[in-house]
């Protein structure tokens, strides 16, 4: 679409106008020839001398071409602009980060995948994250991988395939065999400290009981409670195995009690999807969007027009040369 920067520039196109018929008319002085009966001359004609000056026709050609000239200068002073299609941008309004166990018991084959097939917990949690991620736009994701200590795998970011790719990347025991769940949550916490959004959200899975946290997880919880952090906890563990294994359904209660958060226990694949549905559904905010239109500046076509046109009017008048334009004298 086609629209100008400063389209106040147009009345100047009365400016011309104005000037023509307001100002006096150009005077131009010439050398004229002195002969001795111009007195006697002008008592035969009966005619009284006074002083006069040549006013040079402009003819209907030439006032088109001048008008014309004005137009494009007018044009090129109006900055004319196409509008391209509108940009879109998603502003992020809430920071999720996803803290996922990689301890060794996530390789415990006894989840099935969309297809039917015995597949490991990792492999089911990775399969439903990763359509969790699909309905995540206008977050900013994060991704924290625990075993003996966390790590961060993914730093928070609006790129949600790679976010999806590194967390492919992944595998049990890669972090350690342990579970340090609090440690975990510690970890979160400082990530969540430069995020300028007053959604933040931290989704846990574990499979596992916390054993080598520096920092236990129910005090972990109240600090990410006092720094305005919700925790939702998942858990894919067996609540009847023991020591490192079992499930503390209890403890992980607590944690997501304390923020504000909610556990819940998966014992499949169909009900591990369905809790992330509901977090999803629970998660439902506005979404903001920035617009921005590219101006692409189209005042050098103007511009170079009217000096196309000046320079073939003024070689044109070059050529035919001022014996063609008829001088009238005006006396007053």
């Amino acid at each position: 679409m086609l629209s100008f920067d400063h389209p106040w520039a147009f009345v100047l196109l009365l400016l011309a106008p104005l000037v023509w018929y307001l100002l006096p008319a150009y005077r131009e002085s010439r050398q004229a020839i002195k002969i001795p009966w111009f007195q006697r001359l002008a008592r035969l004609l009966d005619i009284k001398p006074s002083a006069g000056a040549v006013v040079r026709k402009v003819g209907p050609l030439s006032m088109i071409v001048r008008s014309l000239l004005w137009l494009l200068v007018v044009c090129a002073l109006a900055r004319p602009q196409y509008l391209e299609d509108p940009l879109v941008r998603v502003v992020p309004t809430r920071d999720v980060l996803l803290v996922v166990d990689l301890s060794g018991s996530m390789e415990t084959v006894d989840f099935t995948n969309k297809n039917g097939d015995k597949v490991d917990r990792l492999s089911a949690v990775k399969e439903v994250l990763g359509e969790f991620l699909t309905r995540r736009e206008g977050d900013r994701v994060g991704l924290i991988v625990f075993g003996n200590a966390p790590f961060v795998q993914v730093p928070f970011t609006q790129d949600l395939e790679a976010c999806r790719l590194l967390l492919d990347e992944t595998a049990p025991r890669m972090a350690g065999p342990k579970t340090a769940f609090g440690d975990a949550i510690g970890l979160g916490i400082t990530m969540f400290e430069r995020s300028e959004v007053n959604d933040r959200v931290m989704v846990v899975l574990t499979d596992g009981n916390d054993t080598g946290s520096r920092i236990p997880p129910a005090e972990a919880a109240k600090i990410a409670r006092d720094n305005d952090i919700v925790i939702h906890v998942v858990g894919v563990g067996d609540p009847t195995s023991v020591g490192e294994e079992l499930l503390d359904e209890e403890a992980l209660q607590a944690v997501a009690s304390v923020t504000g958060g909610t556990y819940s226990f998966a014992s499949d694949r169909d009900k591990l999807a369905g809790i992330y549905d509901e977090l999803d559904k629970r998660g439902e905010r506005p979404v903001e969007t920035l617009s921005y239109r590219p101006r692409l500046d189209l005042f050098h076509w103007p511009l170079g027009l009217y000096i196309a046109l000046s320079f073939i009017y003024g070689l044109v008048g070059l050529l035919i040369g001022a014996g063609r334009k008829t001088p009238v004298q005006r006396h007053g």
